[in-house]
């Protein structure tokens, strides 16, 4: 390849990276495959089109989950069941998505992105706010005891709704071209009443599963821009692990407040991107 070219390209591989440590980070530490900051940041940063830019978040929202996933997995600060789980449930589904994607105008897309991450969001730092309260009036305590994680994680029914979460997550994740941990962490808290601590690695192992299938159909339809997915990748890996390590030493309610109102950032962004 000529040295002009690659110099040309350069800056903008460079850029990817980055975007993808940072990505990493908060995957890591919040539970999310990164397709909640990749797909704004696609569109609007990077000028990718609508299904380019879900598209190669799919992708890259592989090797982010996966390296992700270990370290939390290392640290025993996750319900791999539940996490398989949900995984497959969104696996069927995911491709669902991914047609329903295909056949629809671009706006209603990053319309109904940014309608289902402000919803998650919202879901989320009103939980936040009510545990806040009953910390300071001395009520409920930061997180599950450890007699309660291990009940939780035995019983067949947990399972089942784990698996319940993943398929409507899935055609979600396929639609709007995000791993599905912006659902999957609020509804695990919700339904399963699991903290976020376990939650984050949980969620992680079920958009790998789930990224699977859609990221096959997306590049079938030749939607992915792959060297721009490869370069997020390779910054996303590192900062995935990292992230799973600062999440141990941050707070559960300061990663609840962290993660409701990073989600409202990334809805307001894409809405934006739409009245423009």
């Amino acid at each position: 390849m000529d040295i002009s070219v690659i110099a040309e390209w350069l800056p903008a591989l460079l850029a990817f990276a980055v975007t993808g440590l940072v990505v990493g980070i908060l995957s890591g530490m919040l539970g999310i495959g990164g397709g909640t900051v990749l797909v704004p940041l696609f569109k609007l940063g990077f000028g990718m089109p609508a299904l380019g830019a879900t598209a190669t978040s799919m992708f890259t929202i592989i090797p982010t989950s996966a390296s992700g996933f270990v370290a939390h997995l290392r640290g025993k600060t996750c319900v791999p069941r539940f996490g398989v789980a949900a995984g497959i449930g969104g696996a069927v589904t995911s491709p669902v998505g991914v047609w329903l994607a295909s056949i629809s105008p671009e706006w209603t897309t990053m319309v109904a992105a940014a309608a289902v991450i402000a919803y998650s969001a919202s879901t989320m730092l009103v939980k936040a706010v009510k545990l806040l309260r009953k910390q300071r009036s001395g009520g409920a305590p930061e997180a599950l005891s450890q007699a309660d994680e291990v009940k939780m994680a035995n019983g067949w029914k947990p399972v089942l709704l784990a698996a319940v979460i993943g398929l409507v997550a899935g055609v979600l994740s396929g639609y709007v071209g995000m791993g599905g941990g912006f659902l999957i962490v609020p509804m695990f808290m919700q339904l399963l009443n699991m903290p976020m601590r376990l939650t984050s690695g949980t969620s992680l192992i079920a958009v790998m599963i789930l990224a699977v299938p859609g990221t096959v159909a997306q590049a079938m339809l030749g939607n992915v821009q792959w060297a721009a997915g490869i370069c997020v990748a390779i910054g996303a890996i590192p900062g995935a692990v990292i992230g799973s390590k600062l999440m141990k030493r941050v707070p559960e309610l300061t990663l609840r407040f962290i993660f409701g109102a990073f989600l409202l950032v990334a809805a307001i962004l894409l809405v934006v991107d739409q009245v423009m």
